[in-house]
């Protein structure tokens, strides 16, 4: 086991690498690379969907919904519920009928079944192409409350579906409430868990405390929201949306940086190994279809793979038809409110087109659904048997089809997704971005300067000092404000380049350098031992961090 998982970690490096220097998606070449591997003869690890569900999934979304903007999905809320919630409930019950009509022997719950199991994408593909390629921030936001929220709407359904085949009964009202009931506790329990963190905060000044609290976090909130029979996905969302929007109230500088490097590390690993994970299951999935004639099995990969591709672009533009005539965009109101100025309405319809949907944007979100290991791990907990003793109907077809639906959407447009938003001309301003950073940096100096000013007035004594710190405020205001008026006016949506600016960021550079090999000289002869040299080096790389990276060369 050890060798498999120091070869899996080398695979995994290597492949991180090519991805870096050709473009290609990671998500998309490691299932492949499984697959090569699940075909050759040796052992082969099984997905167990317990050891996913449990260790796996909360730490991959607990780090990403650290990462995502608790304000911009509220601003984005109407199109992530729609896509979360109504799009997973559709693509459950139409995969569910498809199956009842169109697969022989299928039943209702079986199908809704494996519908809940493929409807969920698994963001991590398309997050990683769409920063690439310089995705909007509002198609990001839009894509990563989606993959945040989906996995508790899916898992619930598969729930109650597999309680239907298993039992054979099934009560509309019951089902909903066990949806609300799940959803509502899994809220509260991630609020309670986010609650719980913040009270620890005496804690996170020291790094080491902050990381030790930030790791075991999702698994409380999983754990307890589990324990409590509700979504302990959702308690994970949840938890991690409230501690990330509060984060820099709660932590230190040194706390953030540390977390932030450690979560990436697990991440990259635990995506890496799910990738991986994903293309052995090939030898399971396709050891049962024996059973299965050529026509089923074609009938069933083509509703499952149907379904999922054809009605994500379907709700996306329906989703912005509808709304228009009947008025009730979230956060809007009717153009014609009594009540409200022309010039406020006019604000409105301004905001509503805003969270108004392009054409190339739903073009990119439609193509964005890709599948992942979520998909596997809840296909795999179909039981075996139903409580009369017979075989669950129709697993091991469920299972392949599953795998086929992941491997379609993963592979398929994971490696298409990259070219389709080139060539659309989809991508983030750069210029604005730019503009609003430099913008809150001035508005950051300026207060930082009057509170020189309050603090010159409080201590006269601190004169000298403070009339230090105000000099070097003021030579950085000067600097934003000069970029701030080159990139205000700059006509292009890139961000405008200045020789003088690139200039002076490769002299600092420099200066960085020759101090780190000046530091080295020291250590190799004896004068600085390697943990004051350790200490320095830090502060460089702090320096360093604060430069922007295209000025490296």
């Amino acid at each position: 086991m050890l060798l498999f998982v120091l070869a899996a970690v080398a695979v995994i490096v290597v492949v991180r690498w090519v991805a870096s220097h050709t473009g290609l998606p990671a998500a998309a070449l490691l299932p492949l690379i499984g697959i090569a591997y699940a075909l050759l003869p040796g052992p082969n690890i099984s997905l167990d969907p317990g050891l996913v569900l449990t260790i796996v999934l909360p730490p991959l979304l607990y780090s990403a919904a650290l990462d995502s903007s608790l304000l911009g999905i509220r601003r984005n809320l109407r199109i992530v519920v729609s896509l979360s919630v109504v799009l997973v409930l559709l693509t459950a019950v139409l995969v569910g009928i498809g199956f009842h009509w169109f697969v022989a022997g299928a039943t209702l719950a079986a199908g809704i079944a494996i519908g809940a199991a493929v409807a969920p994408p698994d963001p991590v593909a398309a997050l990683a192409v769409g920063r690439r390629v310089n995705l909007p921030p509002k198609l990001v936001t839009i894509i990563q409350g989606e993959g945040l929220l989906n996995d508790a709407t899916a898992l619930t359904i598969l729930k109650v579906a597999v309680a239907a085949a298993v039992g054979g009964g099934f009560s509309f009202p019951s089902a909903v409430g066990q949806f609300v009931l799940a959803a509502a506790g899994g809220v509260a329990v991630g609020a309670v868990v986010a609650w719980a963190v913040r009270l620890a905060r005496p804690l996170t000044a020291d790094p080491l405390l902050s990381n030790a609290i930030s790791l075991a976090t999702p698994f409380v909130a999983y754990l307890l929201g589990e324990e409590l029979h509700v979504s302990g996905v959702l308690a994970v969302v949840i938890a991690g949306l409230i501690v990330g929007h509060h984060t820099p109230r709660l932590t230190s500088g040194a706390s953030r940086l540390q977390t932030s490097a450690v979560w990436r590390l697990v991440d990259f690993l635990l995506e890496g190994f799910v990738f991986l994970l994903i293309g052995q299951q090939l030898p399971t999935v396709v050891r049962g279809l024996h059973q299965y004639d050529v026509s089923t099995v074609v009938a069933a990969v083509a509703v499952s793979v149907g379904v999922v591709l054809l009605l994500r672009p379907a709700w996306l533009v329906l989703t912005q038809v509808l709304p228009r005539s009947l008025h009730t965009r979230l956060g809007g109101t009717s153009d014609d409110e009594p009540d409200e100025t022309s010039s406020t309405r006019e604000a409105a319809r301004a905001e509503r087109n805003a969270r108004r949907l392009t054409r190339r944007e739903v073009v990119a979100l439609s193509w964005s659904g890709t599948r992942g290991v979520i998909s596997l791990a809840a296909i795999f907990t179909l039981p075996l048997t139903t409580d009369s003793g017979a075989p669950f109907p129709d697993r091991n077809l469920l299972l392949f089809c599953t795998f086929v639906v992941v491997l379609v959407t993963l592979v398929g447009q994971g490696l298409t997704f990259a070219p389709l938003v080139r060539a659309m001309g989809l991508r983030a301003n750069d210029n604005d971005q730019a503009r609003v950073r430099n913008e809150a940096r001035s508005a950051a100096v300026e207060a930082a300067l009057a509170r020189l000013d309050e603090v010159a007035a409080d201590e006269p004594d601190l004169a000298e000092a403070v009339g230090t710190t105000r000099k070097q405020l003021n030579t950085r205001l000067a600097r934003y404000r000069g970029r701030l008026d080159l990139l205000q006016s700059a006509e292009s949506a890139e961000v405008p380049t200045s020789p003088q600016y690139e200039a002076a960021l490769r002299i600092r550079r420099a200066a960085i350098e020759a101090q780190r090999e000046e530091l080295l000289r020291w250590r190799d002869a004896g004068r600085l031992p390697d943990e004051g040299l350790r200490i320095l080096e830090r502060e460089l790389d702090h320096e360093e961090l604060l430069l922007p990276k295209r000025a490296s060369r």
